[in-house]
This record gives C-alpha cells, structure tokens and sequence, in this order.
C-alpha cells in the first residue's frame, strides 16, 4: 500500500474528522490568543527583563488554560466556577525555583488572556480590543512614562561603617562609584560583623 493509500483510508480519515468539529471561531480565537501572548512576552516583557527561560512556561499555561476552559465552556459552568477555575493556576508557583513578583505578574496575565480568550461571548473585534486593552496597559505602565522605573541588585559590601543612618549619603555615593549606576536607596537585609560585610539590595533609576 503506497503512502497516498494509507493517508487517505478511511481509519485515517475517520480519525481527523474531529478537526471539523471545531467551528472557524476557536482558530480565530486561538490566533488572537497566540498573537497577544506573543507580543506581550517578546516585545513586552523580553524587552525589558532580558529573560528567555520563561517563555515555555508562559505560552504552555496560556495555552493549557485556553484549552481547558474552551472545552469546558462548552458545558454550563457558573461565572463562581470560571472565577474559581482562574484562582486554581494563577496561584501556582513552582517548588524547587523561586519566582518573582513580576514573573507572577506576568504568568497571571498570560492565564487571563488565555482565559479571556476562551470565554468572551463577543466577536473577534471584541476580544482584540479587550486583549489590546491589556498589552497596552501593560506597556504604558512598562515604558516609563506613567512612573520613572526602578531597578534593583542584591550585593554584598564589606565597608559597615557606612550602614549606619548618619551616613547613608556617603554609602549611597560609594555604591554609585563602584557599579556605575544611579543608587538611590538601599534595603540591608543581613549584617555579618565576623566578616565586616553586608547583604543588601540597591535600587537604582
């Protein structure tokens, strides 16, 4: 039986009809979906952060939660239960890797685009401006514009005689001279006096 015979008999066949039983809308939808994700993690959230080792998780647990609720949209489920659903996976966190609270930030908002995706009742214009709405929020409030940005570094220092409140403006200037950057503040975190140094965190514009 030559190549062409086994794609087209019909166990073949039969076993992708179910592609047929999917309507246009759930590609339309799953697109606009794909495409949102896609610009908020590329040219959002990689833009600023330099992050690649997320991006698996972020498209997965977008796409898991547009399947997930896609298919179960298709059944009567109470707004309580969609809500109670959203809780479930935007409180995840991973056991052996610390995430951060922006790293959540983003991952809730890659579940609610997901989620939104699956379940808006309106059309395709509809569910692009609601996705818009939050790529653009997103980058507003990313961009600067709203709010001067700010960083922040965990390092250690040796010189302790500078921790103390009467000269913080001497250690902020030291910090300045030795990474470059523009330290405003500081957050010291651990004092070990055996070895004269210190674990703090500087934040910088």
């Amino acid at each position: 039986m030559t190549i062409l015979q086994q794609l087209t008999s019909p166990q073949v066949t039969e076993s992708f009809q179910w592609i047929d039983k999917l309507p246009a809308k759930f590609f339309i939808r799953m697109g606009i979906d794909l495409l949102s994700v896609l610009v908020l993690i590329r040219l959002i959230y990689y833009k600023n952060y330099r992050r690649a080792d997320l991006f698996l998780t972020f498209f997965v647990f977008n796409i898991i939660i547009f399947l997930l609720t896609y298919m179960l949209n298709k059944v009567v489920m109470s707004m309580g239960a969609a809500f109670g659903l959203f809780a479930v996976f935007s409180m995840l966190r991973y056991r052996t890797e610390g995430i951060s609270a922006k790293d959540m930030t983003y991952l809730f908002m890659v579940i609610a685009i997901g989620l939104i995706s699956a379940v808006s009742k309106g059309g395709w214009d509809e569910l692009s401006v609601l996705n818009g709405l939050i790529l653009f929020v997103t980058w507003l409030l990313e961009s600067g514009l709203i709010m001067r940005k700010e960083y922040s570094k965990v390092v250690m220092y040796e010189r302790i005689e500078l921790i103390t409140p009467d000269k913080q403006e001497e250690l902020l200037q030291d910090l300045r001279t030795r990474t470059g950057l523009a330290v405003h503040r500081v957050e010291i975190h651990e004092i070990d006096f055996l070895k004269d140094a210190t674990r703090m965190t500087i934040f910088y514009h």
